[in-house]
Order: C-alpha cells, then sequence, then structure tokens
C-alpha cells in the first residue's frame, strides 16, 4: 500500500545516486525575478544551454512594483532587475507572464494553479520555499535553492533526500468562520514550527475535504512554516472541477484521460505513514498570530501566553524575546493592540476567494482612522475577475488602497514595507523579525480578520467590525 507522496517521488525518479540522494525529473520550473537573473548568469558563466525552455515559465512577481501604474520596479535596482529578466527569458526562449491588458503576470504561486501549469502527478520547483503550495493539486511541488536553479535550467533534473512521510488529518467539520489559514495555524501552534521537519505532509480528513481548491492550496502554502518542504493533498473532484477549462490543463477527451490517471494518485486506503497526526477539526476557533514565529499563534479570544510556561529554557527565550519585539505583553488580549497596517495579499490569501471574504466584512463600511490598508491581488487574472465583480470598488469606497499584483509587503523586497515599530494584520505567511520591514510587528491571519480589524482599528475578529 503505497502514499500519495511515494507515488509522485517514485514516478519521477531517475536513479539512486549516493548517500541516500536521488535523481529526479522535472516537470515545470517556475521562475522570478528576485532569484532567476542571477541563475541565468551563472548559468552563461558556465557556458551551458536551457535544457528544456518551454518548460520553464517566468513571472515578474518578488520585486515587481505595486503602485498603480507601475512598469517595472519602484526603484532604479529593481527596474533594472525586471528589465534583465525580460532579455533574458526572450533570449532563452523562455515563456514570461508580464505585464499588460492580456498578461497574465502575478504571483508565481498563484499564477501556477490559476493557468493550470500545475497539474496533478506533476513535479514542479522554483526557487522560493512556498513552492509547496502547488501540492495542493496533488503534484509533487518543492522549493529550491538558487544554486539548484542552474542545475535544473542546464539538466531539468534535480537532486533530493527522500524524506519520511507524516500524514494530518482534520477529522470532523471546522466551526463557522473557521478558515484553511485558522486550519494550519493551529496546526504549526500545536506541533510546533519544527514539527514537520523531514517529512512530506499529506493533509487529509472530512475538514480538508470540504475546502475549496483556494483553501488547500493556502493550507500547502504554509507547509514550510511547520518545517516541511512538502505539503500535499490528494487530488478529487474539486481538484478536478478547478482544473476544467485552464490554459494549460489537457483539453476535452485529454482531460478526461488525465482525470483517470489523476485518480490512481491518492494514498491506498492501508497506506503507511511514518507519522500520523490527528486533528479534531471544531477545536480550532479564529487564529491570530502574537509573536515572531507562525507557532506562536493563539485563538483570537485566548490571552498571550506567559514564556514561563514554555516547557524548555529555548523555548522560553524566544517567546520573550518576541514579546519584547512585538511590544506585547503575556495575559493580554490581541483585541487590545491597535493596528497600524492591514496587508490582504501574498502567495497565501490573495486569491478571488480571499479578497471576495475581506469584501463582504467590509462592505459598506470604512477603515479606521489612523489605518493604512492595502488590498493586492495575486495576479492579473485575480484583478481582472476581482473588478468584474466590484470587489476593487468595495475595497476603495471603505478606504482600503487597491494595488497592482505581487509579493508586495509580504517580503519586503519591492519598497512596499511596514514602518519602524509599526503593527499590521497581514494574510500572509511569515511573521519574522523584519520580515515585512526593519522593526515591523506582524500578526499573521485570515482575510476576513485583517478586513475587521482594518475596520476596527485594533486586532478583530468579523463579527466585530461594526463595533469601531
Amino acid at each position: 500500500m503505497t502514499t500519495l507522496f511515494d507515488k509522485l517521488w517514485d514516478s519521477h525518479t531517475i536513479a539512486h545516486l549516493a548517500d541516500g540522494v536521488d535523481l529526479l525529473q522535472v516537470d515545470r520550473h517556475l521562475m522570478h525575478e528576485l532569484t532567476g537573473v542571477e541563475a541565468v548568469r551563472v548559468l552563461e558563466r558556465r557556458g551551458l544551454n536551457v535544457d528544456s525552455p518551454a518548460l520553464t515559465f517566468a513571472t515578474l512577481d518578488h520585486v515587481i512594483s505595486t503602485a498603480p501604474g507601475r512598469r517595472a520596479g519602484d526603484a532604479a535596482w529593481s527596474t533594472a532587475m525586471v528589465d534583465t529578466m525580460r532579455s533574458q527569458m526572450s533570449q532563452l526562449s523562455i515563456p514570461i507572464f508580464d505585464l499588460g491588458s492580456e498578461g497574465q503576470q502575478g504571483i508565481v504561486h498563484v499564477i501556477g494553479p490559476e493557468l493550470g501549469l500545475s497539474l496533478p502527478g506533476t513535479s514542479i520547483v522554483c526557487a522560493d520555499s512556498h513552492t509547496c503550495t502547488h501540492g495542493a493539486m496533488g503534484a509533487l511541488a518543492f522549493g529550491i535553492g538558487s544554486t539548484e536553479v542552474v542545475h535544473v535550467l542546464a539538466t531539468q533534473t534535480i537532486r533530493q533526500k527522500r524524506p519520511k512521510t507524516m500524514r494530518v488529518r482534520f477529522n470532523g467539520r471546522v466551526r463557522e468562520g473557521v478558515t484553511a489559514k485558522d486550519m494550519i495555524l493551529y496546526l504549526i501552534g500545536r506541533i510546533g514550527a519544527a514539527g514537520g521537519t523531514g517529512f512530506a505532509v499529506e493533509y487529509a480528513g472530512e475538514a480538508v475535504e470540504a475546502l475549496s481548491m483556494e483553501g488547500r492550496l493556502t493550507l500547502c502554502n504554509l507547509s514550510i512554516e511547520l518545517g516541511a518542504k512538502f505539503g500535499l493533498v490528494a487530488p478529487d473532484d474539486v481538484t478536478f472541477a478547478y482544473l476544467r477549462d485552464k490554459p494549460y490543463a489537457p483539453k476535452g477527451a485529454a482531460f478526461d484521460e488525465a482525470v483517470a490517471d489523476w485518480k490512481a494518485l491518492a494514498s491506498d486506503p492501508h497506506a503507511r505513514f511514518d507519522v500520523e497526526v490527528d486533528i479534531v477539526a471544531s477545536d480550532i476557533r479564529v487564529q491570530v498570530t502574537w509573536g515572531t514565529s507562525p507557532e506562536h499563534v493563539i485563538a483570537l479570544d485566548e490571552a498571550i501566553p506567559d514564556p514561563a510556561m514554555f516547557g524548555d529554557e529555548s523555548r522560553r527565550n524566544a517567546a520573550q524575546n518576541a514579546i519584547d519585539y512585538m511590544g506585547v505583553r503575556a495575559g493580554q488580549h490581541l483585541s487590545e493592540l491597535a493596528v497600524d497596517r492591514v496587508f490582504i495579499g501574498s502567495c497565501t490569501n490573495s486569491r478571488i476567494e480571499d479578497l471576495r471574504a475581506a469584501a463582504r466584512v467590509v462592505d459598506g463600511q470604512h477603515v479606521a482612522r489612523n489605518v493604512k490598508a492595502w488590498v493586492v491581488p495575486g495576479s492579473l487574472t485575480v484583478a481582472r475577475q476581482a473588478h468584474e465583480e466590484g470587489l476593487d470598488d468595495i475595497f476603495r469606497a471603505a478606504g482600503f488602497e487597491w494595488r497592482e499584483p505581487g509579493c508586495s509587503m509580504c517580503v519586503g523586497a519591492n519598497g512596499d514595507v511596514v514602518g519602524r515599530g509599526e503593527r499590521c494584520v497581514s494574510t500572509s505567511n511569515r511573521n519574522f523579525i523584519g520580515r515585512q520591514g526593519p522593526g515591523a510587528r506582524t500578526h499573521l491571519a485570515s482575510p476576513a480578520v485583517a478586513a475587521a480589524s482594518a475596520l476596527a482599528g485594533h486586532i478583530a475578529a468579523p463579527h466585530d467590525a461594526g463595533a469601531a
């Protein structure tokens, strides 16, 4: 009896190398400008050719400006990087999703699934740790290092050590208002930010099966914040319906044939995993982080823990350091914390479903005074759909700034940063020290909580938004 992960790994293994390393075939290689430009320069210096340019796909997301009307970066260095990426991809005949009215530019982990580049049974790599997102499609998807990009470009292969397997089952149904973001943050809080290290994690159970494709992408996106390089969900009817008619997905009879193959990818009924974790889905409440690691997370109605409650000295010290940096105190409730910034975006929560959820909260209301709130769609496709549904108008009327697609404030590599000492409720995936800018204080939450916090002026649940 075989797991989904083992089926994917075995079907892509070309050779077994020394020291437990396997050589894997790469079906899709995704690139962005922050790491891709230098990799191509190294390739050129070594006199190497691109093995399969049609299997690499590039986009502009990490350093591209998100300011309305943007053309490239927001600084000389970022504009130079964007222009270089464009030139390199043209010379190498690598497809690039660029700006323009008909463009499909966007965050690499948003456009892959929405274009049908990310398909069940494929292997997908990208020099970005959140490539695990694409595992939601039932794909072998993982982040690689910048130097490994050169190897992939030159050989269309990658060397990797096989991880162990873990299955996390979310049993039963979640409560009303609990999202995929809450589910994965709850899991990280329960087993720790290193709990998945060395494992490929498959998410299963009734609550996972009930998630939309967008929700599953969010779930897998934060697998790396669990320490896991791989996060997977078995493809099912939800997956197939999502992929039908996507630009790069098979068409007609070929799609039906592909579905027949994709159905066989699911873990066998009695497949054995190295570790099993069971979560009672109804135990999960709306989650928000309080510290500087995704594992520093509590339910919104809970109090920030006392560092003395942590079992070992390293965790106690980390908790105290987080409290000091974040400007909070043990026993304090998150609702007491005034908010300066709100960011709705990133490869975690910038899809159309995320924007709809936030728009439902803010419709007819207005951002609190002294709060600066942004919405950054994950792709031009998402932005166009949001415009067709009138979501952009709802956000603008509520006082949000509507930006152009890109990674934006998630990574802070593009000029979009949170000011020193400012507190930001963010729908992104990392709350590390300095992640959103030097001295920035980040609280991770779902789109609905972020929207409600913008209205209330403090961290708030959606049902509290009207009390601002």
